[in-house]
């Protein structure tokens, strides 16, 4: 049985003389060998949280569309690659191939996935790997709410900027302490905040999209997640709404509380990520891009087909009408529709 994700915290915390910086605790929990996304975390309606793919088919649907469009635009290659980056249970592989794209026959579907748990529950015909793929490719790599889980640096106003760390308490648990950071002067850190603003420093987000931007030789980088325009916006909201904790489909506790049994997530900041990559050739709220991409057609597809065959449902005709309910989620300006979608281009 591996250790748990407290016990190699309390062991990482020991090797750093009794004070281990955010960023590599966040890391310990999510994705050491008892973290939570190395155990049982996970998307679906069986896991620990929604994403879009797991909505429906429908999402999957529009992202076959923009697909195909990409596929043209590159001139119709006969080896196109897609990295399905954080790939999760494959729900949109799955999804893709029902829409039957036009680019399907020349489609290398790559999914990346850190947990084995998950990569076991991944369809046959996809390559599941549990990291990116370091050749350079022709296609598309789409990180669909994984930008937002990736380990980050956290720092507090305290007369000053000071990095959160944490220790071990005498009973066992874990508390914050802050410290003198001695790069932050040279990081992406407001000039101004209120005493006790937080603000993620998320180096670790940028360098993966930079390797991933660099990796595409001719094709799109699409990143959709929790975001904020600037570090600056995040300073200046309560911290508890762009930092959070999920389990079970409902929040969690406190993130320093029982490492490996939840999620732990926050905003991107947009900034820091173009200031390290460049900026993108669009951005979009998720809502915007379903509707460049065709999802009121899709929608209304659905409806017709379901009218011609609601005497006698089958399946694909149960399918079709749940487009309805799904377009609704995935657009919720509350929720899902009020994503960011960001589009790199290297054509």
């Amino acid at each position: 049985m591996p250790p748990s994700a407290s016990d190699e915290i309390s062991a990482a915390i020991a090797l750093a003389d009794g004070a281990l910086r955010f960023d590599r605790f966040m890391d310990l929990a999510l994705y050491g060998s008892g973290g939570f996304y190395s155990q049982e975390g996970a998307a679906g309606r069986r896991g620990d949280f929604i994403t879009s793919p797991e909505i429906g088919p429908l999402f999957g649907a529009v992202i076959a569309r923009w697909l195909d469009a990409t596929w043209t635009a590159l001139g119709r290659p006969d080896d196109f690659t897609f990295v399905d980056a954080g790939a999760g249970p494959g729900a949109l592989a799955r999804s893709i191939k029902a829409a039957q794209p036009g680019c399907l026959s020349a489609l290398r579907y790559v999914a990346v996935e850190v947990s084995a748990a998950q990569r076991a529950r991944h369809p046959d015909w996809v390559e599941s790997v549990p990291v990116m793929p370091t050749e350079r490719l022709t296609g598309v790599v789409v990180a669909n709410e994984l930008l937002d889980n990736l380990p980050f640096r956290l720092f507090v106003m305290d007369g000053g900027w000071r990095e959160a760390h944490v220790v071990e308490q005498r009973d066992g648990t874990f508390a914050e302490i802050l410290a003198a950071a001695p790069d932050a002067g040279s990081l992406a850190l407001p000039d101004r905040a209120a005493h006790g603003a937080r603000v993620p420093v998320q180096q670790v987000a940028a360098t993966w999209a930079g390797a991933a931007l660099a990796g595409i030789e001719r094709g799109r980088l699409l990143v959709i997640d929790y975001a904020s325009a600037t570090t600056a916006g995040l300073a200046g909201r309560p911290w508890r709404e762009w930092l959070r904790t999920y389990r079970s489909h409902t929040r969690g506790e406190h993130y320093l509380r029982q490492p490996g049994s939840q999620d732990i997530t926050a905003d991107v900041a947009f900034d820091q990520l173009f200031a390290a990559i460049g900026e993108p050739d669009v951005i979009r709220s998720q809502s915007q891009f379903l509707q460049r991409w065709g999802i009121d057609s899709l929608v209304d597809e659905g409806r017709r087909v379901w009218n011609e065959r609601a005497a006698a449902p089958d399946l694909f005709a149960m399918t079709m009408r749940s487009r309805v309910r799904e377009a609704e989620a995935l657009g919720d300006p509350n929720g899902l529709g009020a994503f960011s979608v960001a589009e790199f281009t290297v054509f």
